[in-house]
C-alpha cells in the first residue's frame, strides 16, 4: 500500500494554522540544507519547535509535509503567473515582450531557493490529486496564452499547440536553469530562451517564412 501523502488534520483554529505553517516553514528550510534522504521528521519538528507527536496530528510523513510544500508552491505560483497571463490578454504585447513576461516571471518565483525546488520537482511524489492539480494549472496557463496569440497577426502557428508548447518550454527552461545553472548568466538565459520562443511562434508553420508584424 502507498504511503499516505495527504494531511492527517486540517487546522481550523488560528493556533493549529500557526502550527502547520511552522511545521512546513520548519519542513523547507531542513530540505533546503539536508535533502529529501536526510530531511526527517524529527529533524523538522525540532527545527518547527514542536514536538513529533504535534507534528504527527497533523502529517502522517514527511511526504505528506512534501506534498503540502508543492501545493503551497503551486500557490505561489498562481499569485506570480496569473497578473502576467491577464496582461497578455488584456494588453496584447509584441511577442517578444509577452515571452519575456512570461520567463522572467517564472525565473524569480523558482530562483529564490534552488535547493528547495530541487527536491519539491525532483524527489517530491506525485499523488493523484496534486497530478491534477498541476494539469489543471498548466491547462489554465495554455488557455491564457493561446487566447493572447489568437489576438496576434504575426503568430504562424495553432494558437493552442504553441501555447501548451510555450508552457512546457518555459517551464523546462525555468527549471534548468534554477537547478542545474551550469555557470550560465541569469540573464543571458532568459534572453535566449526569449529568442527561441519568439522565432518559434512568428515563423509560419507551413512555409518557415517569418510572419509580418503588425507593429513593424
Amino acid at each position: 500500500m502507498p504511503a499516505r501523502t495527504s494531511p492527517r488534520k486540517v487546522p481550523r483554529q488560528e493556533r493549529s494554522r500557526l502550527t502547520v505553517e511552522a511545521i512546513l516553514d520548519a519542513a523547507a528550510r531542513v530540505f533546503e540544507r539536508h535533502g529529501y534522504a536526510a530531511g526527517t521528521t524529527n529533524r523538522i519538528a525540532e527545527r518547527a519547535g514542536v514536538s513529533i507527536g504535534s507534528l504527527y496530528q497533523y502529517f502522517p510523513n514527511k511526504d505528506a509535509i512534501l506534498v503540502a510544500l508543492v501545493q503551497r508552491h503551486l500557490e505561489e505560483g498562481v499569485a506570480v503567473a496569473g497578473p502576467v497571463l491577464a496582461g497578455l490578454t488584456a494588453e496584447r504585447p509584441p511577442v517578444d515582450v509577452a515571452m519575456r513576461r512570461l520567463v522572467e516571471a517564472m525565473v524569480a518565483l523558482h530562483r529564490e531557493r534552488p535547493a528547495l525546488h530541487r527536491v519539491l520537482f525532483e524527489e517530491a511524489p506525485r499523488p493523484p490529486a496534486l497530478r491534477r492539480r498541476l494539469d489543471a494549472l498548466e491547462d489554465a496557463a495554455v488557455a491564457a496564452v493561446s487566447a493572447y496569440l489568437r489576438e496576434r497577426d504575426d503568430v504562424g502557428r495553432d494558437p493552442e499547440l504553441a501555447a501548451r508548447m510555450v508552457a512546457r518550454v518555459v517551464e523546462t527552461v525555468t527549471h534548468e536553469l534554477v537547478l542545474r545553472p551550469r555557470g550560465v548568466a541569469v540573464d543571458a538565459y532568459v534572453d535566449e530562451a526569449v529568442v527561441l520562443l519568439t522565432a518559434y511562434l512568428t515563423t509560419n508553420r507551413d512555409t518557415g517564412v517569418p510572419s509580418v508584424t503588425p507593429e513593424a
